[in-house]
């Protein structure tokens, strides 16, 4: 890519939430500066004061840590704050004007608007370009694009996208008001920190040739370009914050593991060789290629993150898995008071629950009647499983588990004959029994579940089931 040291940059703008497609540049970026032993410059777009909040740029920094991008690591660069550099922004911008590259422009966005009615155009139309105007309040800063001629990006990721310099307006590099805008301050800190790889998004492709040409007026090589693929959702839209569920902390607060977010993300638009897209971030980082990168869009599936996250809850020791669903268990938002959560009960059905569950979050669900003193109500469950002989089975149940054994063997050979003797099957049998019991239809395993409520417990409850039909 390069023969300098690789130095690549994240430059995120703390406006809101962490998008799963700023959490994807993050990790390619992180990937690539493992891989080369280069560095990972973190640097905070915080010029826009009215829509910037500190929270959100500690839920940045939060974020990165997430997903394993830690400031202490030796590769970690920042994070620099892009307004904190103003003036070097704005000094830029003036050179540029000195030696003929830029020129000052008064005009308003309504007269930009009203010379181009009725002509099809589009943009400015470089009317101040040889006015010879000087510096003054409300006068724009423009960037005289070369004409006529073009711009060739060498992108790693798409090849060598060509702009013509026709299509190209003379953009603005400082406002009327004399503050810096993106284009302009991204080139100069790039050249600062001395990027020399910049890997963003697709939707920032645009810019570039106008990035390119600031670099080039300023007497620098720029740096490499790869511009990674859109995310879209199952409609092939462009993932939006309005309308799709994008926010990495949400992800994060549902129970998805850090390591699956980060094996997932990597995977669109790039996969690892062999069979599984579920490998270990080693391997990840050995493997990854920039031109293995594919530049159509890119879909970003729930239900497919979902399954890498499930797999990675059943590929946990269980100690780590229960360590894991505390937060969901004994936290302020566990479904039951913190009295009445036993660690231990929990953790003798931790492991058939950690096989089922795809989420952290779908613990709780699992678990609740053995921690509730009552089972929780569900009435799609219980119009389903309550039908005509689903009394018959509860007394003939209560009556069994009077005196029998209490081990989940002994209650599942227990409830097998009650179904038997009325002609049942066992499914068909405990499906009643699992209602009353639990609340739900689904669980876990349910003669370890009712070892564990113990005997008392659950008598009462096919009690109170039985007197509700």
């Amino acid at each position: 890519m390069t023969d300098r040291p690789l130095r690549v940059r994240f430059a995120p703008s703390p406006t809101g939430y962490f998008h799963v497609g700023s959490g994807r540049s993050a990790l390619f970026n992180w990937a690539l500066a493992l891989q080369h032993e280069g560095t990972f410059v973190l640097r905070i777009e915080d010029t826009d004061a009215e829509r910037n909040r500190d929270e959100w740029t500690q839920g940045i920094l939060d974020a990165m840590a997430w997903l394993g991008i830690t400031t202490d690591h030796p590769a970690f660069e920042g994070p620099y704050f892009q307004s904190r550099h103003a003036e070097e922004h704005r000094a830029a911008g003036l050179r540029l004007h000195e030696q003929g590259d830029a020129y000052y422009c008064d005009c308003s966005r309504d007269e930009i608007d009203a010379g181009n009615a009725g002509t099809g155009r589009q943009g400015y139309d470089g009317y101040c370009r040889d006015r010879g105007l000087g510096p003054s309040d409300g006068r724009a800063l423009r960037f005289r694009v070369p004409q006529p001629g073009r711009t060739v990006v060498i992108d790693l990721i798409r090849g060598t996208p060509t702009f013509d310099h026709d299509a190209i307006e003379d953009f603005v590099i400082l406002r009327g008001n004399g503050t810096p805008v993106f284009l302009l301050a991204n080139v100069v800190d790039d050249m600062t920190m001395a990027i020399t790889l910049v890997v963003r998004g697709e939707e920032h492709l645009a810019n570039t040739p106008k990035q390119q040409l600031l670099w080039s007026a300023m007497g620098a090589a720029p740096p490499a370009w790869a511009h990674v693929p859109l995310l879209v959702n199952e409609r092939r839209q462009k993932l939006s914050k309005r309308r799709d569920k994008v926010a990495l902390e949400q992800y994060r607060e549902e129970g998805y593991l850090a390591e699956a977010m980060r094996n997932y993300l990597m995977t669109l638009g790039w996969s690892p060789s062999g069979d599984s897209e579920i490998v270990p971030w080693e391997r990840v980082v050995a493997e990854f290629r920039l031109e293995d990168v594919v530049p159509s869009p890119a879909y970003f599936d729930v239900k497919k993150l979902t399954a890498f996250n499930g797999e990675y809850l059943r590929a946990m020791p269980v100690d780590e898995f229960i360590a894991a669903c505390q937060p969901w268990l004994a936290g302020e938002h566990a479904p039951w008071s913190s009295d009445r959560f036993d660690p231990e009960v929990f953790a003798a059905l931790a492991p058939l629950v950690q096989q089922r569950v795809s989420t952290l979050a779908e613990v709780p669900a699992y678990v609740d009647f053995l921690f509730l003193d009552e089972p929780p109500e569900d009435e799609a469950s219980w119009s389903k499983a309550m039908k005509d002989g689903a009394g018959d089975v509860l007394v003939d149940t209560m009556s069994a588990f009077e005196t029998v054994p209490w081990s989940a063997d002994e209650l599942k050979s227990t409830l097998t004959h009650v179904g038997e003797s009325r002609g049942l099957k066992l499914a068909k049998a405990q499906a009643p029994v699992r209602v009353a019991v639990t609340g739900r239809t689904v669980g876990p395993p349910l003669f370890e579940s009712l070892e564990l409520l113990g005997r008392e417990r659950t008598l009462g409850r096919l009690r109170a089931a039985h007197a509700r039909l």
